[in-house]
C-alpha cells in the first residue's frame, strides 16, 4: 500500500513537472517568434496575402468551432478510453492543455483551478509510463475542456454578432458534428474513425476509414478539409475579383462621365 501511494505520487510530480516545462519552453518559443521583427513583417506570414479578408473573418469562426469539435473528441476518448488512436490524442491533449495554459489567467482563483484542471495527467503518464495510475485524474481534466466548450462557442457567438456574420458555418458544423457522433453509436468506432468516415462522407470521397494506420488516417483527415478549404478559399477570392473589378470598372465610368461633363462646361 505503501509502495502504491509512493508511487502515485511520483507519478504526479512528474506529470506536474514535464507539463510545467513545456508550457514555459512553448511560451519561450512563442514569445521569441512574435518578438522577431523579420517574421512581422514577412509578407509570408500575412493572412492578407492568401485570402480576403472576408475570407479571414470566416476562417475565425471555423477555429473556434473546430476547437469546440477537438475538445468533444478529447472528452470522448478521456471518458470511454478507446485504445485506437489513443497515443495520438494523448499527444492532442498535452498540446490542446498548454495551449489553454496560455490563454487562462491566474490571477484569480477561478484560473489557478482551472491551470491545475488543465493538466494532462493520464496522457502524460501513458506516454512516459506507458500507462500510469492515475488516470482517475481524467475526470477532473473532461470538467476542464467541458468549460472551455462552452467558452470556445460563447467566443464563437461574440466574434460573429461583432463583424456582423452569418451563421451558415455553425448548421454545418451542426450536420458534421451530429452525424460524427452518430456514427460512432451506428458503426461502433472510435472517434478518430468515425471523424475520418464523416470527412470523406461529406467531402464525397467514399464512408470508409481511410487509412490503415494512425498517420494514414490523419492524412485522409487532412487532404478531405484541406481540399474542402482551398476550393472554398477560390470560390471566394473569385468571387472578390469578379466584384472589385466590376466595381472599378464603374468608378471609371463615373470619373470619365465627370471629366467629360466639367470640360463641357
Amino acid at each position: 500500500m505503501d509502495n502504491w501511494v509512493l508511487l502515485l505520487i511520483i507519478q504526479l510530480l512528474i506529470a506536474v513537472g514535464i507539463f510545467a516545462v513545456l508550457v514555459y519552453v512553448s511560451k519561450f518559443i512563442v514569445n521569441k517568434i512574435k518578438s522577431s521583427s523579420s517574421l512581422k513583417n514577412s509578407r509570408f506570414y500575412n493572412l492578407l496575402e492568401y485570402f480576403p479578408i472576408e475570407k479571414i473573418y470566416s476562417l475565425k469562426q471555423i477555429f473556434y468551432l473546430v476547437m469546440v469539435c477537438v475538445f468533444i473528441v478529447i472528452v470522448l476518448y478521456l471518458f470511454f478510453g478507446w485504445d485506437d488512436g489513443v497515443i495520438f490524442i494523448s499527444v492532442l491533449d498535452i498540446l490542446i492543455s498548454i495551449y489553454l495554459a496560455f490563454k487562462t489567467s491566474t490571477d484569480s482563483l477561478k484560473g489557478k483551478v482551472m491551470l491545475f484542471l488543465l493538466i494532462p495527467f493520464a496522457s502524460i503518464a501513458r506516454l512516459t509510463f506507458g500507462e500510469g495510475m492515475i488516470v482517475f485524474l481524467d475526470i477532473f481534466h473532461i470538467f476542464a475542456y467541458l468549460y472551455f466548450i462552452q467558452v470556445y462557442y460563447r467566443k464563437f457567438v461574440n466574434f460573429t454578432q461583432n463583424y456582423g456574420l452569418g451563421i451558415t458555418i455553425l448548421l454545418l458544423f451542426a450536420i458534421v458534428l451530429v452525424s460524427f457522433l452518430f456514427t460512432i453509436l451506428v458503426e461502433g468506432v472510435s472517434p478518430l474513425d468515425s471523424m475520418v468516415m464523416v470527412s470523406n462522407a461529406f467531402t464525397s470521397n467514399s464512408f470508409d476509414a481511410s487509412g490503415n494506420s494512425i498517420v494514414g488516417k490523419l492524412d485522409s483527415l487532412v487532404l478531405a478539409w484541406g481540399g474542402f478549404l482551398l476550393s472554398a478559399v477560390g470560390t471566394a477570392t473569385l468571387a472578390v475579383s469578379i466584384i472589385r473589378s466590376r466595381v472599378d470598372h464603374k468608378f471609371d465610368e463615373m470619373e470619365d462621365l465627370i471629366k467629360a461633363k466639367k470640360n463641357e462646361e
